[in-house]
């Protein structure tokens, strides 16, 4: 797979050292784009500076999908999984802030903590299905071998 399918593309399969690789890569230029902004002063840099600075953070925002993606489909898991992994989670910050509650805060906040664990563990520390699944041949398996 090459590194552009690798990072844009939302079908096949990684294993979880690509997948590391695309997530260190993405966390060193998003540090190096807030590092920037933070020193253009990005509230009174040009919009022009502004505009491509969004459009960073929306490759790198893909770039996270996508290899999300293959990594679920590694688990021989369907992409849909990210909509429990990564929505469901950001819906439940702003009803924390609403409820007054110490007692339901407590048990959405733990919630939310256990469904961030286990995509976590899903998706970056599990190792995929062995042999080919629906979603395409293991990347661990040498091609041509038995």
């Amino acid at each position: 797979m090459n590194l552009s399918t690798m990072l844009f593309s939302f079908t096949g399969r990684i294993n979880r050292a690509r997948y590391w690789l695309a997530v260190l890569a993405v966390g060193v230029v998003g540090t190096l784009v807030v590092v920037l902004g933070i020193a253009l002063e990005i509230g009174r840099a040009y919009p022009a500076t502004i505009a491509i600075g969004v459009a960073v953070v929306l490759a790198l925002a893909w770039i996270d999908l996508a290899v999300s993606v293959k990594r679920l489909h590694d688990r021989d898991k369907s992409a849909w999984w990210l909509l429990l992994f990564y929505v469901v989670p950001a819906a439940i910050l702003p009803v924390l802030g609403l409820l007054g509650n110490r007692s339901a805060n407590l048990i959405l906040g733990s919630v939310r903590a256990g469904i961030g664990i286990w995509a976590f563990v899903e998706i970056a520390c599990l190792r995929g299905t062995p042999g080919p699944n629906r979603y395409g041949s293991d990347p661990l398996q040498v091609q041509g071998a038995a």
